[in-house]
């Protein structure tokens, strides 16, 4: 607030004496209430000092107080506008650090969904190697085992052969008295064998 100019304090005793003519009137028709009585000149003189208190007041107030009390809220207004700036770009550095965390956390959520599926084709490719592996040692010692049975199977069949021959040639010899010719006997046991195996 600025002080009053020059001119006015000069003008305000003028003022001031002025706007006594109007109350001395008053107090002249209001005879009544001594507090009213604008003849005595110890109420004049009152009125007078209490306008030069409150001039010195006023000129107190706006010039040293009240500047003071406007620069404390001045300053405050900065403070209070610094503290706002600085929760907004506190705000804005969060924000900022939440983005972040999120997509490093979507990365990273990424990654790892990669490297599993990564693991499990892996595991996959090498459960199918081992098994192809696996099947082939099946399909070879399957192989082994069916030629081992094929060998066992024709050297039993051999086997059988000659014991039928020898068992015919006995039984025929017993029940004959003559031995059989021993290419018949191979023929008729080839024959029935033949027939049993067909």
């Amino acid at each position: 607030m600025r002080p009053l100019p020059q001119r006015a304090w000069r003008a305000w005793p003028l003022a001031a004496g002025l706007s006594l003519f109007p109350l001395a009137a008053l107090g002249e028709e209001q005879k009544g209430m001594p507090q009213l009585d604008f003849g005595n000149p110890l109420l004049i003189s009152q009125i007078v000092w209490m306008g030069i208190i409150f001039a010195i007041l006023y000129y107190v107030l706006s010039t040293r107080l009240l500047p003071q009390v406007a620069s404390v809220l001045a300053t405050r207004a900065e403070r209070i506008a610094a503290d706002l700036d600085a929760a907004a770009a506190s705000k804005a550095q969060a924000d900022a650090a939440v983005a972040e965390l999120m997509a490093a956390t979507r990365q990273a959520r990424e990654g790892a969904q990669a490297a599993i599926a990564a693991a499990v084709a892996e595991a996959k490719a090498a459960a199918a190697a081992e098994a192809q592996a696996l099947g082939r040692a099946l399909d070879a010692e399957l192989a082994r085992a069916e030629r081992g049975i094929g060998e066992a199977r024709a050297a039993a069949m051999g086997a059988l052969r000659e014991v039928a021959s020898d068992t015919a040639t006995l039984v025929v010899s017993r029940l004959t008295g003559v031995a059989p010719p021993a290419e018949r006997v191979e023929h008729a046991v080839g024959a029935l064998l033949a027939a049993r195996q067909g």
